[in-house]
């Protein structure tokens, strides 16, 4: 008897495995892009290429190598081709996001104000919707077929290294036990089988480079200290955002030290919110927290971290301009801390694998 196809819904947008990552790696050379710009320009003193009347804004640069990161995709197969398309798509969007003043202003002013806090909100935006389209629902058995059957194609002309081999088989497991054709796993096995093996430099690279951070920047010691820096700025906010709502204008002053609280705006008002989140979520967390105990409060600080680091940026970037950048590393760092911590409490599987992800 013909293998029959169990009935089921099919899936209209059929999500990468590897599109994730390969987003979040786009922000994260655009942002790089930004930062060697500016700082390459403060450097040199601004300057003009073409002379005269004549200026050739690097926003175009970055067009044209947007442009080259859609034509690499659309026209080439393969790994390293979307490798190349992320690479040379995140410089150039960096470098067409920098000019970001000029766009919105009539003047054209590249040093306008709120132009780093638009970066911000648009990167951020990029981000959460990244991260929205990860988790909204788990992977379907047709993304899971789809998924290893473009792995099986891509090594059929270029080889496969082991871990992407090892993905695709995973995903045919899971497709399979979902109800997918057997006919279509079996041939996709059979692809996978014959395809050729090749070595993965770059992933070589990516899991050589976290054996070579410094062991105490690993160690679970950090955990505590953040979570208490974190309890202790957060007190401050609020304690300051509660004195500039009763007493708006409050000026202290003595030989040596002066302090000036001024009627709460925007910005003060998010950072006030953003200290009371923070410690709401940070302050039980640190109560609880043990290092051999559950794992919620880990998971927790992580939380208060990224609510601190995010909504303390919306105002940094607004009133500082690029001067919110430090803070901002000094947040990120602090959440790549602790979600090593939880890392090393349960294990994170790959992306391909993980049920919960795409």
């Amino acid at each position: 008897m013909p293998a029959t196809r169990t009935a089921r819904r099919r899936t209209r947008w059929v999500r990468n495995t590897y599109g994730n990552a390969s987003a979040e790696t786009f922000l994260v050379i655009a942002i790089t892009t930004i930062l060697v710009t500016r700082a390459y320009l403060a450097l040199t003193d601004y300057p003009q290429i073409g002379g005269g009347s004549l200026h050739i804004a690097h926003a175009l640069y970055g067009g044209a190598a947007m442009m080259v990161a859609l034509l690499v995709g659309w026209l080439l197969l393969g790994f390293t081709a979307r490798s190349v398309a992320v690479v040379v798509g995140g410089v150039g969007f960096g470098l067409f996001l920098d000019e970001v003043g000029k766009f919105v202003t009539a003047d054209n002013d590249y040093f306008y104000g709120p132009a780093a806090e638009i970066m911000y909100v648009l990167v951020l935006v990029i981000l959460v919707a990244n991260r929205l389209i990860r988790i909204v629902r788990a992977p379907t058995v047709d993304e899971y077929l789809a998924n290893a059957a473009a792995i099986a194609a891509t090594g059929m002309a270029g080889g496969l290294p082991a871990h992407r081999r090892s993905a695709a088989r995973a995903m045919l497991d899971r497709a399979e036990a979902g109800g997918a054709d057997p006919r279509a796993v079996r041939g996709i096995r059979l692809l996978l089988d014959s395809a050729d093996h090749r070595a993965d430099r770059l992933y070589s690279v990516q899991q050589f480079l976290p054996r070579r951070v410094p062991g105490f920047l690993r160690s679970p010691h950090w955990v505590p200290i953040i979570g208490w820096l974190l309890v202790v700025a957060s007190t401050a906010g609020v304690i300051t955002g509660v004195v500039a709502l009763l007493a708006g204008g409050l000026s202290l002053r003595a030989a040596d030290t002066v302090i000036d609280v001024d009627r709460m705006g925007i910005a003060e008002l998010i950072l006030f919110l953003s200290a009371c989140l923070t410690f709401v979520t940070a302050a039980p967390a640190m109560v609880c927290y043990r290092r051999a105990g559950p794992l919620w409060p880990l998971q927790t600080l992580r939380t208060a971290a990224l609510i601190f680091t995010v909504l303390n940026a919306f105002a940094d970037f607004a009133t500082e301009g690029f001067g919110a950048v430090p803070a901002v590393a000094v947040g990120v760092f602090a959440m790549v801390v602790l979600s090593h911590q939880i890392s090393a409490r349960v294990g994170i599987p790959a992306p391909a694998t993980d049920r919960s992800t795409i």
